[in-house]
């Protein structure tokens, strides 16, 4: 095939060069050397052939440049080293016209498919189409192919400030879509900054693949740098865990990597030597999943239908509980509730997959409930569970005869004997239980006004509290105010820490989600969460962060993140200039309040200072002002509230 080389202008004039000093220049997607001695210019490769050393930042000595990392030397015209050495670099014609200096680089060749090629298009072809992450050293091959292919739009590359954002941000999309994000790493630090939201995302069964980049296959296991044995290292946490070489099935190792999360709701985690990268792809070809899914409708067995059709036939007070599994069959559960009039609450987890505003819901319950909740559940004498664990926060009572309904047999009669376990999905055994009961004579009561007088009651109460005379802002006050000003869609994504504890208690839901670090419960969540809720929803729904002082502080550098892509996100931070939860616990452990406050910054500046609109409210009268101008920023904004850390 014949060569073609074109043209390259590099220098207005030969003057713009300072003699013997060099100079760095990037031409055609070359990084190259241009240095002047007298009024000879010479171009050269800036990589040293040794190890890569960059020979733009040495020195030049008689003609020749020294590598600055081993002292490798090579003539600035000729790109050869001295008499006696055999290395030596590219060296390019230069000509200097009346114009300007010119040097002559070989047209670049057509892009030939790589391995990282495959499987990017493969990952896309399965509807995986955002990527949060850093590029660096380690992925340079892997990242060029998610480049390819979000220039065909097929996907979004969100780049963050730090690693576990990434991948907080990418268990937050899963947790909303129930589809699967990548996050993208480097080897080594990279990689295990990944970690803790790999394991958010595990724990809460939301789809997540883990991209990272690794060291040379030839220098593995010689404690090269940034070298971590990943596979080893990440075989606790990801469900499918593989190295990619040469020889994998590159196609078909994405695919299992993405089922595996879909179906197993669990993290998958592909790790790419850096070699392997760019090695031309041969015969591998992209694949994608028609016809590789299984309808996963889950009708349950007839037994345990009747069993529960005779316990909801004699129970007087049941009570409906819905967990966060239940989030895709919410209407059909809601449907049964209404036909057998029970009162119907959440776990905190599952918060807003029941409306607050329907007659008859009762809210949160556990630790960040309701007293409505916590009246109705004292009062049941049958409990009908749909989606949720029996976790000790979930405060559900052992001590009633209960039915549970979970689409994981682990999850059934997990942590204690449970009357009767119903395998299915949540969705179709709604449906099932709603049509053998339409005929049912039931000797349950409507509970309407029993929860209208209980709502009444807690509302009295929740005003009182936000009205307390306090030099610092009740937590309620700020919710009372979120409350009327949060769009009743939004996306919310929650800190963990005495904000969590009072935003399920005090803020009462409509057509919201809400998103939080569940069963992990890492803070620092809130504001990753936030970023990949608006890369899965973009402007269909609005988003909200809720975060404490010591949440907010651990990734608040990915504000900067948000001023970057402009993400519209309303960030509310609760200071209260310690971490709240760690003291309340001392004290209830009789322990000393020790080590537990906190040196921040003003939040509401370093959002100015962040190009973000920033809001501070610091008593109980500007709260009001101050919440209403946060939601009236068209684009991203922060309010920081001083709160009283005793009050919950």
């Amino acid at each position: 095939m014949q060569t073609i080389k074109n043209w390259h202008k590099i220098l207005d004039s030969i003057n713009d060069l300072e003699d013997g000093k060099p100079k760095t220049i990037q031409v055609a997607k070359k990084t190259l050397v241009v240095t002047r001695l007298n009024d000879d210019i010479g171009v050269i490769d800036n990589a040293c052939p040794h190890m890569g050393g960059p020979l733009g930042e040495g020195q030049i000595e008689n003609g020749y440049i020294k590598c600055p990392w081993h002292g490798y030397e090579f003539h600035t015209c000729t790109g050869k080293s001295p008499e006696g050495f055999d290395d030596e670099v590219n060296a390019y014609t230069v000509e200097i016209r009346e114009d300007g200096v010119y040097v002559e680089i070989e047209e670049e060749q057509k892009h030939e498919t790589t391995i990282s090629d495959v499987m990017a298009e493969t990952m896309v072809n399965w509807g995986v189409d955002t990527v949060f992450g850093m590029v660096g050293h380690s992925n340079l091959g892997l990242a060029d192919a998610l480049r390819l292919q979000e220039e065909k739009e097929k996907l979004q590359f969100i780049g963050i400030r730090h690693e576990g954002a990434a991948s907080f941000a990418a268990s937050a999309y899963g947790k909303l879509t129930g589809k699967p994000a990548a996050c993208l790493t480097i080897a080594g630090p990279g990689a295990t900054n990944l970690y803790t939201g790999m394991w958010d995302a595990k724990v809460d069964r939301a789809p997540l693949i883990a991209l990272t980049g690794q060291v040379a296959t030839q220098v593995v296991g010689t404690g090269n740098f940034q070298e971590v044995d990943l596979v080893n290292a990440f075989q606790s946490v990801a469900d499918f865990n593989h190295r990619v070489q040469s020889d994998s099935p590159h196609g078909e190792l994405m695919s299992l990597a993405v089922k595996h999360a879909i179906l197993n709701r669990d993290v998958s985690h592909l790790t790419f030597p850096d070699e392997v990268q760019v090695l031309p792809a041969g015969d591998s070809k992209p694949q994608d999943g028609e016809n590789r899914m299984p309808n996963l409708s889950i009708s349950p067995p007839a037994e345990e239908i009747e069993k529960s059709i005779y316990l909801i036939k004699k129970a007087k007070r049941p009570v409906i509980i819905v967990g966060h599994g239940a989030k895709d069959g919410s209407e059909d559960v809601l449907e049964l509730a209404e036909q057998i009039s029970a009162p119907i609450m959440t776990t905190f987890k599952a918060k807003g997959i029941i409306s607050d505003q329907h007659p008859l819901a009762c809210g949160v319950l556990g630790k960040s409930g309701t007293p409505v909740s916590a009246h109705f559940m004292s009062k049941a004498d049958l409990l009908i569970v749909f989606g949720a664990s029996f976790a000790r926060h979930t405060g559900i009572s052992e001590d009633i005869p209960t039915i549970q309904v979970d689409f994981d047999p682990l999850a059934l009669a997990k942590f204690h004997k449970i009357s009767v376990r119903v395998l299915g999905e949540i969705k179709t055994t709604a449906q099932i239980l709603s049509n053998k009961l339409a005929s049912e004579e039931l000797i349950g009561k409507s509970f309407v006004d029993e929860l209208k007088e209980q709502w009444a009651t807690w509302k009295e109460e929740k005003e009182s509290r936000s009205n307390e005379e306090s030099a610092l802002i009740h937590p309620a006050k700020v919710f009372r105010e979120l409350n009327k000003r949060a769009p009743e869609n939004a996306v919310m994504c929650v800190d963990v820490g005495n904000n969590a504890y009072s935003f399920g208690r005090y803020f009462e839901s409509k057509n919201h989600r809400f998103l939080l670090s569940g069963y992990l419960g890492s803070i620092g969540f809130a504001l990753p969460a936030a970023i990949g809720s608006w890369a899965a929803v973009k402007n269909e729904r609005p988003i909200v962060a809720v975060a404490g002082d010591g949440g907010f502080g651990q990734y608040m550098a990915e504000l900067t993140t948000v001023a970057k892509y402009q993400i519209p996100v309303k960030i509310i931070i609760l200071n209260n200039n310690q971490l709240g939860k760690i003291s309340k616990e001392q004290r209830d452990g009789q322990f000393d309040v020790w080590k537990t406050e906190l040196s921040n910054p003003k939040f509401s500046e370093f959002a100015e200072s962040c190009g973000i609109k920033g809001f501070l409210a610091n008593d109980k009268e500007s709260v009001e002002k101050q919440m209403k101008a946060l939601f009236e920023v068209d684009g991203p904004a922060l309010l920081e509230i001083t709160t009283d850390p005793d009050k919950i």
